[in-house]
């Protein structure tokens, strides 16, 4: 069959393998994007300027930070900056919800778009000022290079290690909020957030650490693509609508499904980037003009 559509086997698994990736990603930022509308009922545009400030913070903590701190030997890490960019992230994510998007949350969804798609351009325009509109490259690390070779088959171990790693954090995130008390807590704060207040909860300290927690995935996953993608100012802005029609196809606020979905169309991208690419750019969007015309909350949404 293969012979008959002109495909190589070799082809049609390393686009799978391309696609697991794109769909770990869009996994994570609809991941993190899910739980903060899920929770908070914001729909968070900075999302995709928090991608670019984790990779940006980790590329930064590897070529710059030592001539900064007048220490040209020193460097940050990858596997530092995994568990420091997110943290940075979190904090500066922290102090735009204390400052800004508390004061929307009783007003129009559209007030909150609004304001973060503002802060989007304003921090993406402020990193294309300092660093440039071209790319920088971020290494493998060393533990990490290398491959594994089946027959005529290239796998990239750090391609591998970002599929793996991806799924164990949507995993654990997925799992903290649906089964565990301080995610029941979480999502009663949504649904009933006076009578949560009314038994002693903190509930605008929930708030705030899930938009942290929920802005950090995103720069986690900023961290991961580096090496990957060219690191610049505007890598977040290219991958935030497809991640948004991500989430709307898999439900808006619905954590399962923006993992699954996000995986589910990593994958068929790839797939279509074989058969047919002039189709690949776009294919994401006609499977969500439909699944929308079909069931308008999203495949896992729940309907009002």
């Amino acid at each position: 069959m293969f012979e008959f559509l002109g495909i190589a086997p070799q082809a049609l698994v390393s686009q799978l393998l391309i696609g697991l990736i794109n769909g770990s990603f869009y996994a994570l930022l609809s991941l993190g994007l899910a739980v903060i509308f899920g929770l908070l009922n914001v729909i968070n545009f900075t999302h995709g300027a928090q991608y670019m400030l984790g990779a940006m913070v980790a590329w930064i903590g590897l070529t710059q930070i030592g001539d900064w701190i007048g220490m040209p030997e020193f460097q940050i890490n990858y596997f530092v900056a995994l568990f420091l960019a997110p943290l940075i992230v979190g904090l500066f994510s922290i102090v735009i919800e204390k400052t800004m998007l508390k004061r929307l949350y009783h007003l129009d969804h559209l007030y909150g778009l609004l304001l973060t798609f503002g802060l989007a351009l304003v921090i993406e325009g402020m990193f294309r000022h300092w660093f440039g509109a071209l790319g920088n490259s971020y290494p493998v690390p060393e533990l990490l290079q290398g491959g594994l070779r089946i027959a005529d088959l290239f796998l990239p171990f750090y391609r591998l290690w970002v599929v793996f790693l991806a799924l164990i954090v949507c995993f654990a995130t997925w799992y903290f909020i649906e089964r565990t008390s301080l995610g029941s807590l979480l999502r009663a704060g949504t649904e009933n957030p006076r009578l949560l207040q009314a038994l002693g909860v903190n509930v605008p300290l929930i708030v705030t650490l899930t938009y942290g927690a929920g802005c950090a995935l995103a720069a986690f996953a900023g961290v991961m693509a580096a090496p990957i993608y060219q690191v610049t100012a505007v890598m977040g802005s290219n991958l935030i609508i497809v991640v948004f029609a991500v989430v709307v196809i898999g439900g808006m606020g619905s954590i399962a499904g923006a993992i699954l979905t996000g995986l589910g169309l990593g994958v068929v991208e790839g797939l279509t980037k074989v058969f047919y690419p002039q189709a690949s750019s776009v294919s994401i969007f006609v499977i969500m003009i439909i699944v929308l015309l079909i069931k308008p909350a999203g495949l896992f949404g729940k309907s009002n």
